[in-house]
């Protein structure tokens, strides 16, 4: 792979000179062309100066900034960027080291690897790496990237660094209008049910990584160069419409996930909380079965005694009737 970009991470006094590479590979997904729907043709979008409605050369395009709201076009040069006062064009520097969870998913953007890019880089590149490993924390940092600065986050991530381009806070939108304005009720026992289900699922499977949108397309596109329809595998089909007993579908998915593992629904080991709660109805089945058991022997020997006693004070009794006499 060739890198993206160069630059060097400061970590106090320690600087490592590194560099990106694409850690993402956008090129293997599914993407489509523009055409003229009445002969086929490919629609391209064209270079056009809005000015004088001619098309532009590469080599005449360069690039403008509009301050504000305004429809002023300020042109700026590469000369312009370079001359920039800013640190993080040549250098990562670490700000701040925080637990991974203390991230925000919704702030993830692009993925780089990042790999030495001096033999000297080689020991402080994995003394940050394995300190970052024992201390279970990432690193948050700045770098202009394309012209832009961003927020990174720096991680280990077997046995190399990985930066992650992180969205600025003001970049993630309110959610306001998405809740709804009243919140339903769920009962206790439905959240158990939603929980047995969850421990229903198993493991993520090869088949499940597996792009099979893809495969489909292909299968469409060959079927109709060859002129016939287009084969699919059948499949399950999945309910559709709004549930309307929700027990009763929770109930439903979880025997149909132990079904599709091949599981008996009667003898399938439970998991989680179910199981706890399985074991501990079993527990107090056993400890009723031998306090009962333990009464009914208490209650025996307490009527041998009682039964032995009265044939002692009846032989007594006899005894003294035949002195008496």
């Amino acid at each position: 792979m060739r890198p993206t970009a160069k630059f060097s991470i400061s970590f106090g006094l320690v600087t490592i000179p590194v560099a990106a590479y694409n850690a993402t590979d956008t090129s293997a997904s599914v993407s489509f062309v523009r055409i003229h729907t009445a002969d086929g043709g490919r629609v391209r979008n064209q270079p056009v100066c809005s000015l004088e409605g001619v098309e532009i050369l590469p080599d005449e395009i360069g690039r403008g900034y509009k301050p504000g709201d305004g429809d002023t076009v300020v042109p700026l040069s590469d000369e312009d960027l370079d001359a920039l006062p800013l640190p993080t064009a040549k250098t990562l520097t670490i700000l701040a080291f925080v637990a991974g969870g203390d991230i925000d998913p919704l702030q993830m953007g692009k993925g780089y690897y990042l790999g030495i890019d001096s033999p000297a880089a080689a020991k402080p590149y994995v003394l940050l790496r394995e300190a970052m490993e024992r201390h279970q924390r990432v690193g948050l940092g700045k770098i202009a990237l394309h012209g832009r600065e961003t927020l990174a986050m720096i991680r280990p991530m077997e046995g190399a660094l990985v930066m992650q381009v992180l969205l600025w806070p003001h970049q993630i939108r309110p959610m306001d209008g998405v809740l709804p304005e009243r919140q339903a009720a769920v009962a206790r026992n439905e959240v158990s049910a939603a929980e047995a289900l969850m421990d229903s699922f198993g493991a993520l499977s090869e088949d499940d990584l597996h792009d099979h949108y893809r495969e489909a397309l292909d299968e469409i596109v060959a079927a109709k160069l060859a002129d016939r329809e287009p084969e699919f595998p059948s499949g399950e089909e999945q309910p559709a419409g709004q549930v309307m007993d929700l027990m009763a579908a929770l109930q439903d998915s979880v025997r149909a996930a132990k079904r599709s593992r091949g599981e008996d629904e009667e003898t399938a080991p439970r998991s989680g909380r179910a199981a706890q709660r399985t074991a501990a109805k079993k527990s107090t089945a056993e400890k009723a079965t031998t306090t009962e058991a333990t009464s009914k022997a208490t209650a025996k020997k307490t009527a041998a005694k009682k039964a032995a006693a009265k044939s002692t004070a009846k032989k007594t009794a006899g005894r003294g009737g035949r002195r008496a006499g």
